[in-house]
């Protein structure tokens, strides 16, 4: 039995993939969220083998799940999406399975063929797969993130992205600071970076990236590396790599 969780914030979509599934004796519906927040709760806690997931959710969307989830610790994902069919090339191209709104029946069993397949086979990759068609899709459609959906402590923290001083690396985390505090999010530094928007974020080293509205000083240091003093007096070393991109933005 395939245990699987439908997660969209429309009602009738909901509805609809319930009603698809009830043809289905293999699939188990576990349960049914209308938010994303409620959805990395709900992915982490249930373990499901198989996640419906609107990707165009407000305040917390299907990237967003994805991001705090992590790509790696994902479960299939049959994404639901209302993206015209040149953004849908990017799911075609990695192997993600998808259905587009409104839901066309063939290939919503097309999709769950698919995905039973994978599961059968325990396919590796897949989390490959995911990242690289989000990734692809972001170069095409998505804007860069407004807020980042950290979890904690068993809830879900979603902190304004304008908000953020800085980030830096620890370990297989970024630790994201915001005032006072700070929290830490699964993810690498270049998956980070890529969705923050380099009009206002600019990476200083291979560990750290500063809002760079956040600055108040540059020293330069020796053979180049120069260290960023923040408003709240934070000092953040910068190397020299780093140097050309850091001098480009905090001039524009």
């Amino acid at each position: 039995m395939i245990r699987a969780l439908i997660l969209d914030d429309e009602p009738v979509a909901r509805r609809g993939i319930r009603h698809h599934l009830r043809r289905e004796p293999d699939i188990e519906v576990i349960g049914e969220y209308g938010d994303g927040a409620a959805a990395i709760d709900a992915i982490a806690e249930l373990e499901p083998d198989l996640v419906f997931l609107d990707i165009q959710m407000p305040e917390v969307g299907g990237f967003d799940v994805v991001d705090a989830i992590g790509v790696a610790r994902m479960p299939a994902v049959i994404f639901v999406t209302a993206y015209d069919e040149h953004a849908l090339r990017a799911f075609d191209v990695h192997a993600v399975d998808y259905v587009l709104k409104p839901i066309d029946r063939e290939r919503f069993r097309t999709a769950l063929d698919r995905a039973r397949q994978r599961l059968s086979q325990k396919a590796g990759g897949l989390g490959d797969r995911i990242a690289a068609a989000l990734q692809e899709l972001g170069r095409t459609t998505r804007p860069y993130s407004k807020r980042l959906a950290i979890k904690s402590d068993g809830r879900v923290t979603l902190v304004d992205v304008g908000d953020v001083d800085r980030v830096e690396a620890a370990g297989n985390y970024v630790e994201v600071h915001f005032g006072s505090r700070h929290h830490l999010l699964r993810e690498t530094m270049a998956n980070l970076e890529a969705r923050l928007d380099p009009e206002h974020f600019v990476r200083v080293s291979r560990s750290s990236i500063v809002n760079a509205g956040r600055v108040r000083e540059l020293q330069p240091m020796f053979n180049g590396d120069f260290v960023v003093v923040l408003r709240d007096g934070t000092r953040v070393s910068g190397s020299r790599r780093y140097r050309q991109g850091f001098d480009a933005l905090t001039r524009s």
